[in-house]
């Protein structure tokens, strides 16, 4: 009786996870712009960043996280995890923020975008290899930042298309991303049209100089920026002039400059300043009214 009890536990369980979670193709067949692409995505958990990394995305999909729904409150927002457009830390700054966002109430979609091809199994030493300029690094990653854009405008597309199918606010729709991922919020923030516009957006730790597009947006458009005095890859001034930017437009914006947390900080806990950015972004949601 104990044992078939338990298996009842873990069937219902494993009912209510896949009901949680769905995995959402972006394309119907091959993603326009990169047909003749042949290689296939993988993982590698085996690198200095101690998380699991995906790369070789070529089926652009959101992976959609659901609250419980006495706890849904209707906002949403498509997550972006970063990785210099080479790679995907797709836990630390995707999947632990979804689990965040539920806890909150908020559906959350993980974007996996398009990234460069990665020719060996060992995909951060290949990015170590060309960080050393930056420069000959936006030219390698140009064409990808263009396709990864497109996923970004697609996802929010979808998500308002459905919105109404899912439960959620299609005017409160959200886009948020890291390093990277910055780099692609603001590129769909600022290339999209207004049907595909997210409703605010959260750049942590953006790299700008890649971003595509300059306009900002004339409707209210609330911005979360967020990123590390320490950063080693240079990156805190970025943040810095993309919210100055966003004051001269008169645009509501806020950012938190911490301390200590370096680069790529996202969901881990080490000890620094930047252990509390989840805490500001909370605040800075319900005060804009996207939690109740």
């Amino acid at each position: 009786m104990k044992r078939g009890l338990f298996l009842a536990v873990i069937l219902c369980l494993l009912h209510q996870l896949a009901l949680s979670q769905e995995l959402i193709p972006l394309y119907q067949g091959k993603a326009p712009g990169s047909e003749s692409w042949t290689w296939t995505e993988a993982e590698s958990s085996s690198n200095g960043f101690k998380t699991r990394l995906v790369y070789n995305v070529v089926e652009p999909s959101i992976t959609a996280f659901f609250p419980e729904k006495s706890k849904a409150n209707g906002t949403s927002i498509i997550v972006a995890p970063g990785g210099a457009f080479h790679i995907l830390s797709i836990d630390s700054e995707g999947i632990e923020v979804a689990k965040w966002l539920n806890q909150r109430g908020i559906t959350a979609f993980v974007l996996k975008y398009r990234l460069l091809h990665t020719l060996t199994n060992d995909p951060v030493k290949e990015l170590s290899a060309k960080m050393q300029d930056f420069n000959q690094l936006d030219k390698i990653n140009a064409p990808v930042v263009e396709l990864a854009t497109k996923d970004g405008i697609k996802a929010m597309e979808y998500v308002r298309q459905h919105a109404q199918t899912l439960g959620l606010n299609p005017q409160k729709i959200g886009f948020m991303g890291f390093s990277a991922g910055g780099t692609l919020t603001m590129s769909v923030l600022q290339t999209a049209s207004d049907a595909n516009r997210p409703n605010f957006i959260a750049p942590i730790y953006l790299y700008k100089k890649a971003v595509l597009g300059s306009q900002i947006p004339k409707n209210r458009t609330p911005i979360f920026i967020a990123a590390a005095s320490d950063d080693n890859l240079g990156l805190a001034a970025h943040s810095v002039q993309l919210y100055t930017e966003w004051l001269n437009a008169k645009q509501p914006a806020e950012l938190h400059m911490y301390t200590q947390g370096g680069h790529g900080f996202g969901m881990r806990q080490m000890n620094t300043p930047s252990d509390h950015w989840t805490e500001d972004f909370e605040h800075w949601l319900r005060f804009h009214q996207y939690l109740p």
